[in-house]
Parts: structure tokens; sequence; C-alpha cells
């Protein structure tokens, strides 16, 4: 039997690093991408001792090495069966009037643009095999807008609408697309959008318990898992004190 074979974006850190392990630790084989090359191989190291590891050292907001890169896969990890558009980030929380516009081209290069350009590469083979399945990672400022979060929570509707434009695109191509859009993960995320201020994003998940990476990864593994005629096609999720994206229960410490 053919053994499975995954990409997964963003690989090197949070929701793509405990995906990795955990499709690993279930014989899957993985194409890690990421941008931190050393930290690429330290994962190599440890998930190839389950499974089968190609790596490939890229930035998904640069459409030549993605398209280049992605379209010399060698043999045995050329056919992809499950695509994991996991790379993205946030940038800033600024009112939109002070917003750094280099924050904003980071945010929609790599969020949107990254997530098409990456998904195009793939595509073409998964629709000559009549099979597939992609997972977009969104988020629940995909499905609101919260203060501040102008740029980044306009990036994450984009994919919420590319998710759904792909899934009309590709019906009946064999190919299954669906979104995961989590709340609050215990990850990188705030650290990266406070530009490296841990103690203000170690502030973010104080007073209540947020969802972890393996918690998302587990979702992933659910939703890839399912029946071939069962599609979850659009699934939020956060944690039992998250009610919305302003609204926690935030208990004193």
């Amino acid at each position: 039997m053919k053994h499975k074979t995954a990409l997964i974006t963003g690989a090197t850190s949070g929701i793509g690093l405990a995906t990795a392990r955990l499709f690993a630790r279930n014989g899957v084989h993985l194409i890690l991408c990421g941008r931190r090359t050393d930290r690429l191989k330290e994962i190599a190291s440890e998930v190839g001792k389950h499974t089968q590891v190609h790596l490939l050292s890229f930035d998904v907001r640069n459409k030549n090495d993605v398209f280049e890169l992605l379209g010399s896969l060698p043999h045995p990890f050329s056919e992809i069966d499950f695509l994991i558009n996991n790379a993205g980030n946030a940038h800033g929380l600024d009112p939109i009037q002070d917003g750094n516009t280099e924050d904003w081209d980071a945010m929609l290069d790599i969020n949107v643009k990254g997530l098409l350009y990456v998904s195009k590469a793939i595509l073409p083979k998964m629709i000559e095999r009549g099979t597939g399945h992609i997972i977009n990672i969104g988020s629940t400022a995909g499905k609101e807008v919260y203060p501040k979060g102008n740029v980044y929570c306009a990036s994450k509707h984009a994919v919420d609408a590319i998710n759904q434009g792909m899934r009309l695109d590709l019906n009946g191509t064999g190919i299954k697309v669906g979104a995961i859009n989590p709340g609050l993960v215990a990850t990188e995320f705030s650290e990266v959008r406070f530009k490296g201020n841990t103690s203000r994003a170690e502030n973010v998940y104080k007073g209540f318990t947020p969802l972890q990476a393996e918690d998302i990864a587990e979702v992933i593994w659910f939703a890839i898992t399912r029946p071939p005629h069962v599609n979850i096609a659009d699934l939020t999720v956060m944690c039992l004190d998250q009610a919305s994206s302003t609204i926690v229960n935030k208990r004193q410490e």
C-alpha cells in the first residue's frame, strides 16, 4: 500500500510542527517547508525516526522559489496527498491610521499570496490524479474583525473566501478542500506579532487555558481521516474560555 505524503508549510513551529509530529507518528511521509533551515534540519532528525522526510527551505511569498522547488520534487515525494497551508503571520497591532505598511505587505504576501502560490503549484498533479486534500489554516480573525486587527483580519477573511472559492472551483475533481479556523493558540504567534516582545506576548495567554498547537494538529488529523465521501469544509475551534476575539474569560492569577 502506498504511503500517504503531506506537504506542510510553516512547519518549523506551532501548528505546523505539531502537525508534522502527529503525521510522522502515523507514518505519513512529510515535505516540511519553512524559512529557518537549521530548525527544519532539527525537526527532520526528530520526525525522521518515524517516517521519510524531505525539506524545503523557502519563503512562501517568493513566487519563483515556490514554483521552482515544488515543481521539482524528487519522485518519492512528488505525489502529494495532503497540502496543509499553514504558513501565516500577524505583524503589529495598530489602528489602521498608524499601521506599518511593511507589516501590511508581510501579512498579505504570506497569508494570502503565499497560500495561493503554494496551492497553484500543487493543484495540477492533484487534479491529474483525481485525488487530494487541501487544509487551509484560517483563523477566528477570518470570521470577525477586532480593534487594531484590521489588515490581519482582512488577510484571514481572504483565506476564508479563497477556501470557499477553491472548494467551488474544484468540485467534481475528487479533491477535498476545507479550512480549520483556530482561536487563541499558545504558539510563537504573539511573539511574532509583537516583534519579540516576550512579556507582551506571554500576557496574551495569561489567566486562562488557551488552545495548544497539538489540539489543532489533532483536528487536522481528524479532518483528513474521514471517509472518502466526507469533507470538513469549514471548522472553527476555540478554547472554552474564548467566546470571541475580544471576549475571553481571564481569571486573576
